[in-house]
C-alpha cells in the first residue's frame, strides 16, 4: 500500500533506503517509474504519465502536451486548443465505430473538424475502407477539395440526357450547413457556397429555369407567371422522376 505521506506522483531512487513511493521493495530493487495515489496506478514504465483532476484519472504524453477542456470534460493536445469545436461532454459518449468508451479508453482519439471524437485506428479504419463522413454528423473528416475538383471533371466529362438537361435540385450541405439550388446530376450535387458534393437532397422536386418572353409586362396570375416557381424556376419533379 502506498505510504500517507508520499505525494501524488514520483520516481523510484536508485540506493538501499525504502521506496519513496510507499511499496515493500527498496529503491535498488524497486523498478517504479510512476505512482498516482488518487488512482493507485503503479507502473514500471515512463509514458510521461499525469494525473488530470478534470477528467479524474491519469493520463499518458505529457502535462505540458496537453489542456484539459472543462466543457468537452476531456484532455486535449495543445495545438487544439484555440481550434477546436467545443461540444458539451463529448468524452462521455462511446466511439461510433466501435462503440468503446472514450473517456476512460487508452486508446488515441482522433479529433475531426466537427469535434466529435472518434478512436484514431477507427478512424484509419474508415479512411481505407472510402468512409470520409463523421460517423455522428456526417461533416468531412479530412480536407476533401481534391476529391471535389476530380467530381466536377468528371459531372463536366458525363452529360446528363436531355430529359434531365438544365434541371436544378435543393441541396443541403452537410459541410457548410448551407442551402443551395444547384444543378441536378446523377454523379453528385454540388454546394454552391463551398463547393463541397457532400450534400443530401432537400424539400421539393427538380426544376427547370425557364425565361418569360414577356416577363416584364407580364401581369400576376397570367399563364406565363403561374408556371413559374421559386427565382423563375418552373417545377419539373413529375415530368422527371416519373
Amino acid at each position: 500500500m502506498a505510504d500517507s505521506n508520499t505525494g501524488n506522483t514520483g520516481v523510484a531512487e536508485n540506493n538501499s533506503s525504502k521506496c519513496t513511493q510507499g511499496c515493500e521493495h527498496y529503491r535498488r530493487k524497486c523498478k517504479l517509474v510512476y505512482f498516482c495515489k488518487i488512482c493507485k496506478l503503479y507502473d514500471d514504465e515512463d509514458k510521461e504519465q499525469f494525473h488530470c483532476d478534470g477528467c479524474g484519472l491519469c493520463r499518458v504524453g505529457g502535462r505540458d502536451n496537453y489542456f484539459h477542456c472543462d466543457t468537452c470534460e476531456l484532455c486535449l493536445p495543445q495545438i487544439i486548443k484555440d481550434s477546436h469545436k467545443c461540444i458539451e461532454k463529448v468524452s462521455k459518449a462511446n466511439c461510433p465505430v466501435c462503440l468503446e468508451d472514450i473517456h476512460t479508453s487508452r486508446i488515441v482519439s482522433h479529433v475531426p473538424p466537427c469535434g466529435h471524437l472518434i478512436h484514431r485506428p477507427c478512424f484509419n479504419d474508415l479512411i481505407k475502407a472510402g468512409f470520409y463522413a463523421c460517423p455522428t454528423c456526417s461533416q468531412s473528416m479530412i480536407k476533401m477539395k481534391e476529391l471535389w475538383k476530380s467530381l466536377d471533371e468528371e459531372i463536366e466529362d458525363t452529360p446528363m440526357p436531355s430529359e434531365y438537361a438544365d434541371l436544378y435540385c435543393n441541396v443541403l450541405c452537410r459541410d457548410c450547413h448551407e442551402e443551395s439550388l444547384t444543378m441536378f446530376h446523377v454523379l453528385g450535387h454540388k454546394c454552391l457556397q463551398c463547393g463541397s458534393y457532400n450534400t443530401v437532397r432537400g424539400k421539393g422536386g427538380l426544376f427547370r429555369k425557364q425565361v418569360s418572353r414577356t416577363e416584364t409586362s407580364e401581369e400576376p396570375g397570367s399563364p406565363g407567371s403561374s408556371a413559374m416557381g421559386a427565382e423563375g424556376f418552373s417545377d419539373e419533379s413529375d415530368k422527371a422522376e416519373h
